[in-house]
């Protein structure tokens, strides 16, 4: 990745990030536009997608929000992803770097091959985390936990994103 890119997205998700840590993560979901002494931007110049306008998609164990971008074609692309408590990924891979900065709750991740949640390691909101390419790794939220959201960026993108890790053919 350019470095251009690379500040791009770290200043992308820190920016936008950052305005999480000082709101509670449901009004920010459900803002609106707010009243002012000026008129909203001309959104020809500055779009702009309100939390209560961002469509959510259910998965297994999570629900995401893609924000720009197409994951399913090569270019950069940015998603919100909401891991819900007791679910995580299992051990995979990813052709192309990929960052993410934690919005909120607890973030649990691993770079073991093996899949075992007790050894997760905790990321705090408010950290950013930079999956290597080609590196094993898994993550997600614990049980008893709140839901983990992250902020996750990808550029240079092209499929397969990830790949399931098999230990015994590595």
């Amino acid at each position: 990745m350019k470095p251009r890119s690379t500040i791009a997205l770290t200043g992308l998700l820190l920016a936008t990030s950052a305005l999480a840590a000082d709101n509670d993560l449901d009004a920010l979901l459900k803002s609106g536009p707010v009243t002012a002494a000026v008129p909203l931007p001309d959104p020809a110049h500055v779009p702009i997608v309100f939390g209560k306008d961002i469509p959510w998609k259910d998965g297994n164990g999570s629900r995401q929000a893609l924000l720009f971008g197409d994951p399913n074609k090569s270019g950069i692309y940015g998603v919100l992803i909401e891991w819900l408590p007791g679910h995580y990924s299992h051990p995979h891979f990813h052709s192309t770097d990929r960052y993410a900065y934690v919005v909120s709750g607890t973030w649990w991740v691993s770079s073991s091959g093996t899949w075992d949640p007790t050894k997760a390691y905790p990321v705090p909101a408010g950290s950013y985390v930079r999956d290597l390419a080609n590196m094993v790794h898994w993550d997600g939220a614990k049980d008893g936990h709140d839901p983990t959201q992250i902020k996750l960026a990808v550029g240079s993108y092209r499929r397969p994103a990830s790949v399931t890790f098999d230990p015994l053919h590595r």
